[in-house]
C-alpha cells in the first residue's frame, strides 16, 4: 500500500536541516544563489554619469534591490535601447518616500546614471526628472547602503 507520509519524517528532517545549515555556512555550492549574488559596487564607474531620455519599461520593486528598465532614445539614427539600472532595497527608497508604483511604463523621464564600467547597457540609478510634470525622484546606491558613502 502507498503511503504519502514517509516512513522516517525525523531522518528526512535532520537531513533538511543540515542541508541548510550547510549552506548557511556558505560551503561551495550549497548556499543558495541570491544570498550570494550580492555585489558590490566596483561594476559601476561612480566618476561618470550619462544621461538620457528614456521610456519606463518596467519598475521591479524586488530585493535585494530594485531595478528600473528604461528605453533609452540613442538619436534619430539610431534605434532606442533597453537599459537595465539598478537601485537600492525597496526598504531604503520607502524611507525615502517612495513607493512601487514611482514610476510606470510609458512614463516619458530625462534620467541620470551612473555607467556599468564594462560598457554594457546598465548603471546604477542616480536622478530621474518626469517630462510631464518635473517631478524629481533622486536615489544615491552608495549612500543607501553604506551611509557616508559618496
Amino acid at each position: 500500500m502507498f503511503s504519502l507520509v514517509s516512513p522516517k519524517p525525523r531522518r528526512l528532517r535532520a537531513g533538511v536541516l543540515v542541508v541548510v545549515s550547510l549552506a548557511g555556512l556558505g560551503l561551495p555550492g550549497l548556499a543558495p544563489m541570491a544570498v550570494r549574488a550580492h555585489h558590490s559596487f566596483a561594476m559601476f564607474d561612480f566618476t561618470s554619469t550619462a544621461e538620457a531620455a528614456a521610456t519606463v519599461e518596467e519598475f521591479r520593486w524586488t530585493n535585494p534591490h530594485v531595478v528600473l528598465v528604461v528605453k533609452a532614445d540613442a538619436s534619430p539614427s539610431a534605434p532606442a535601447k533597453l537599459w537595465s539600472l539598478e537601485l537600492t532595497s525597496p526598504g531604503n527608497l520607502t524611507r525615502l518616500g517612495w513607493t512601487r508604483r514611482s514610476f510606470n511604463p510609458g512614463d516619458r523621464i530625462q534620467v541620470q546614471f551612473h555607467p556599468l564600467r564594462d560598457g554594457r547597457q546598465g548603471g546604477a540609478f542616480a536622478k530621474a526628472t518626469f517630462v510631464a510634470s518635473g517631478k524629481v525622484l533622486e536615489s544615491n546606491l552608495r549612500a543607501q547602503e553604506k551611509p557616508g558613502l559618496q
